[in-house]
């Protein structure tokens, strides 16, 4: 019989089975909610053609339900104390490979090659809170085929990645999500829907992969580099976080003028800018 972790009552029980000890380093909060478990997977849209990677499976509460769900799962657990539990609580499912690593170091592309053939895999995940930016922009800038990204992350992350200009909460990661993706919070979640509780709201959100990028730029990593120069110093006017950046080799004169080609006041902020308009920026920039 299959003992589903969505229950609180298994979950306690195997956690104290093995007297697993929760590792802060590792950000590990398990969910107990059935419901929450529930809207990740719709909002995933996993059907039984998908290959999903799962990153951060924990004690496999989230991995059941895929399994149940995908034609296939392939979870990547960095915490080695887990893995025996993994062994015990998916032993009833045989459509599931776990990968016991860090998934910054994992090459994503060979796992999509291996396990569905190159076509887009589907990724859920309960990101710890410390590691989400590096696990998503790393996801994208990858080049992997990617459906969409299911993940529960703190709510101010969440909020961050979906906001427009002029928001306090719109910056750098809004710009890089937006250009790769699609976001839209699926739900929130309450700290009493894990074990242990953090101590901050999640939320779930979607990012649906673009088919093709919402703009054109001919450098995109130049673009990047303009993005994170104007939000490093958010106080500071766009010409002067750009003239403060060491990375970029533009001189003072040069950006002014490019501000001003584009129709901008020279007091305007980064945070004032469009997607589209750092694109144009980049390109007026990049011109030899």
């Amino acid at each position: 019989m299959k003992e589903y972790l969505g229950n609180p009552k298994n979950t306690i029980e195997i956690i104290q089975k093995y007297e697993f000890m929760f590792q802060k380093k590792f950000g590990q909060n398990f969910l107990i909610d059935t419901h929450v478990l529930e809207k990740i997977i719709n909002a995933a849209g996993v059907t039984k053609d998908d290959c999903v990677l799962e990153i951060g499976p924990g004690i496999g509460t989230m991995t059941q339900y895929l399994a149940e769900n995908a034609r296939q799962v392939v979870a990547v657990e960095i915490d080695r104390n887990l893995i025996p539990i993994l062994g015990e609580t998916l032993a009833a499912w045989d459509n599931v490979t776990i990968i016991n690593e860090d998934i910054l170091k994992v090459d994503i592309r060979e796992l999509a090659d291996r396990y569905n053939g190159g076509r887009p895999i589907k990724v859920v995940a309960n990101l710890p809170y410390y590691i989400t930016t590096p696990i998503i922009m790393g996801l994208f800038e990858s080049g992997v085929p990617i459906d969409n990204i299911t993940v529960m992350v703190q709510k101010e992350v969440a909020d961050r990645m979906k906001e427009g200009p002029g928001s306090k909460d719109y910056g750098a990661l809004s710009l890089a999500v937006q250009y790769y993706a699609r976001p839209e919070i699926v739900a929130n979640v309450p700290p009493n829907c894990f074990i242990p509780r953090p101590n901050v709201g999640s939320a779930v959100i979607r990012l649906t992969r673009h088919t093709d990028p919402p703009v054109t730029v001919r450098d995109e990593k130049l673009m990047f580099k303009l993005i994170r120069a104007s939000f490093n110093q958010r106080r500071k006017t766009l010409q002067n976080g750009l003239n403060n950046a060491p990375e970029l080799p533009f001189s003072k004169e040069k950006v002014a003028a490019a501000i001003a080609r584009m129709g901008l006041p020279a007091s305007v902020r980064g945070e004032a800018l469009t997607l589209s308009q750092f694109a144009e920026l980049s390109d007026i920039l990049g011109e030899s």
